[in-house]
C-alpha cells in the first residue's frame, strides 16, 4: 500500500505522473490521509484546480483508495516529525509513521525525513 500527498493525488488525477511513479501505482493499492479531501476542497474553492469532487468519476476513484482518518496517535506522530511543513504535509507524513506505509510524494522536506517511511 502506498500513501500518496495531495499532489500526487492531483497528478494522478491529471495524468501527470512519471512513468516510474505511474510503473509504480500500478502494482499497490493506493491510500490517502482524509486531509488531502479537505486540501483538494480548498484548492478548488480558491480557483488554484479545475476539478469536479461530486464527479462520478472522482467518486469511482475513492472506492479505490483507502482513506485514513486523522487519530490520535497521528495527530502525536505529526508534533514528532524531523521537518516542519504545511500543517497538513506534516499529518499525510504523520499517517505514513503511524501506520507504516510508504509516503509517495515529490516534496523535498518530506523526502528529507529519516523518519517518515518513502517510496521511490
Amino acid at each position: 500500500m502506498l500513501n500518496l500527498d495531495t499532489h500526487m493525488l492531483i497528478f494522478l488525477l491529471s495524468g501527470e505522473l512519471t512513468e516510474r511513479e505511474l510503473k509504480y501505482l500500478e502494482s499497490e493499492d493506493l491510500a490517502i490521509s482524509d486531509i488531502v479531501l479537505w486540501e483538494l476542497s480548498k484548492l478548488v474553492q480558491l480557483k488554484r484546480l479545475e476539478f469536479d469532487l461530486e464527479s462520478d468519476a472522482f467518486r469511482s476513484l475513492l472506492l479505490n483508495l483507502t482513506v485514513f482518518p486523522i487519530t490520535l496517535a497521528i495527530a502525536v506522530a505529526s508534533t514528532k516529525l524531523d521537518f516542519r511543513g504545511d500543517p497538513a504535509d506534516e499529518i499525510i507524513a504523520a499517517t505514513s509513521v503511524v501506520e507504516k506505509i510508504p509516503l509517495l510524494t515529490r516534496d523535498r522536506s518530506m523526502r528529507r525525513s529519516k523518519i517518515v517511511p518513502l517510496a521511490i
